[in-house]
């Protein structure tokens, strides 16, 4: 049962294989955000997660505004009986373009189990490459990998916002290009309906859509609020060791500023 808090609150099952890396078709791209769509710059999104009948973890978002990028930083900690199993503790941080939705970065300080790994994944995006160099502290172990992109993807962490940006509506459906280091795979989204949810921070009006991509191995669902924020609400993930739910558990919000502006 390998880290499976940290597979859920990615949100998407993307080891990629040669053969997913040639799905990739001139339909998958990243728009743009449309105009007045605002950052939730100042933010923190908290959540809990549950696997089967037990509490799996806690995990937490925040994006800010860094000049003309956006930020996010993300953590997830194991807790409970998981942690028993499983220790996780694990922080990502990662840029992209706040005109583009392009990723830039995305740095990973990952603990799990005894194993702990430094990761520095960076998007050339005008030589279509990604860039990827890991360490392993412990043993000094290191490894650089270069792939193709198509010049502008997303990353397994902003990609989350990246679909919130989008208009979701029951039927609508996406393809766009993700990165995580390896081949850049193919996502296909799937708006799939309206539905009501009640979390520890509240009940909301939702809409659920379907990201697919990768293996396949895994079967993803998102529910952002049902409005012009789209709030990632609920994360849920169904494999073969069982279905792990990450739900908002609280928001802080920091005073709203002009900076929330994609703009």
């Amino acid at each position: 049962m390998r880290a499976i808090f940290v597979l859920c609150i990615l949100c998407f099952p993307l080891a990629a294989t040669a053969q997913t890396a040639a799905l990739l078709t001139n339909a998958a791209q990243i728009h743009p955000p449309a105009a007045g769509y605002k950052f939730p710059n100042g933010t923190t999104f908290e959540y809990k997660g549950e696997w089967r009948i037990f509490d799996a973890g806690v995990a937490t978002l925040r994006m800010d505004a860094a000049g003309g990028q956006q930020r996010i930083v993300g953590t997830a900690d194991a807790t409970g009986f998981v942690a028993k199993l499983f220790r996780v503790h694990d922080v990502f941080e990662t840029f992209f373009d706040a005109r583009t939705f392009c990723s830039l970065q995305l740095t990973k300080h990952v603990e799990e189990g005894s194993r702990v790994r430094e990761i520095n994944l960076r998007f050339d995006n005008a030589k279509k490459k990604s860039i990827l160099d890991q360490k392993v502290p412990s043993t000094g172990e290191t490894k650089h990998v270069e792939n193709d992109t198509p010049g502008c993807v997303t990353d397994v962490v902003s990609g989350l916002f990246y679909i919130g940006s989008l208009k979701l509506e029951p039927g609508m459906s996406y393809v766009f290009p993700m990165n995580d280091g390896g081949k850049t795979v193919e996502v296909r989204l799937q708006v799939e309906g309206r539905e009501s949810i009640k979390t520890d921070a509240g009940t909301f009006n939702t809409i659920r859509v379907k990201p697919e991509g990768g293996t396949g191995k895994s079967s993803i669902q998102i529910w952002y609020t049902d409005d012009a924020a789209h709030t990632p609400v609920r994360l849920r993930s169904r494999a073969f060791w069982g279905t792990l739910t990450m739900s908002l558990k609280r928001i802080d919000r920091a005073p709203a500023t002009a900076s929330g502006s994609a703009h």
